[in-house]
């Protein structure tokens, strides 16, 4: 269920009988047809166990189950909108970027620490997503959130990327990824204190950039 482009804040999905979608609680901003909207407490297609971990650090987002047959018009907080398709690769986000995703896709939760130890745990507090990420792996859509939109930014072998962290969103494919100190432009401009942070991704897949540092 791919979704489309209202404007820059709202995207449209189409849902029909035998499929539903996930949404943030609190997304919905329209709908046409017969469509019910009920709380899911598993954390999606992941089930309770890939939530768990989340609630006992205070990370979990509350989701709403979108079944029927109709169109729904999301958006939230009149953030910037910007739609994903997964082909069989895995999406990493943070929750609350979530805006909404086909429930085909199979959602789990990774432990920061495990991409880097305790840097991995740093680069977690350092980008605004805490200790742990969402994943998304399978074929559909996600709509994620950002703030003064989102530029998509192929990562290969030859060409990695370094990325701000605050102005990192998402990344999906076969990428490793380290949070790394280094003098960066804010302190020439006199804007910095102490160490800045670069985040550098290397491999094979695409990083999502935001158009500010905000957090959301």
């Amino acid at each position: 269920m791919p979704f489309t482009a209202l404007n820059s804040r709202m995207v449209e999905a189409r849902i029909a009988p035998g499929q539903r979608m996930f949404s943030q609680r609190g997304a919905m901003l329209a709908y046409r047809g017969e469509v019910s909207f009920t709380p899911n407490i598993q954390g999606g297609q992941g089930g309770i166990g890939s939530m768990i971990g989340r609630r006992i650090a205070g990370e979990a987002t509350p989701l709403m189950t979108v079944e029927g047959s109709g169109t729904v018009m999301f958006g939230h907080g009149g953030h910037h909108v910007h739609a994903v398709d997964l082909t069989g690769e895995t999406l990493y986000v943070e929750a609350d970027r979530l805006l909404a995703f086909d429930g085909s896709l199979e959602q789990g939760t990774m432990f920061m620490g495990s991409q880097g130890g305790v840097m991995g745990m740093v680069r977690g507090q350092v980008t605004g997503q805490g200790l742990f990420t969402t994943t998304l792996r399978g074929h559909g859509s996600a709509a994620v959130m950002a703030h003064g939109g989102v530029i998509e930014l192929p990562v290969t072998p030859q060409r990695p990327v370094h990325v701000d962290p605050q102005a990192y969103v998402a990344h999906r494919g076969e990428i490793r990824n380290k949070l790394s100190a280094a003098l960066g432009w804010r302190e020439f401009v006199g804007r910095g204190s102490g160490e800045a942070f670069q985040l550098e991704l290397s491999g094979q897949g695409t990083v999502y950039v935001q158009a500010s540092e905000e957090k959301l």
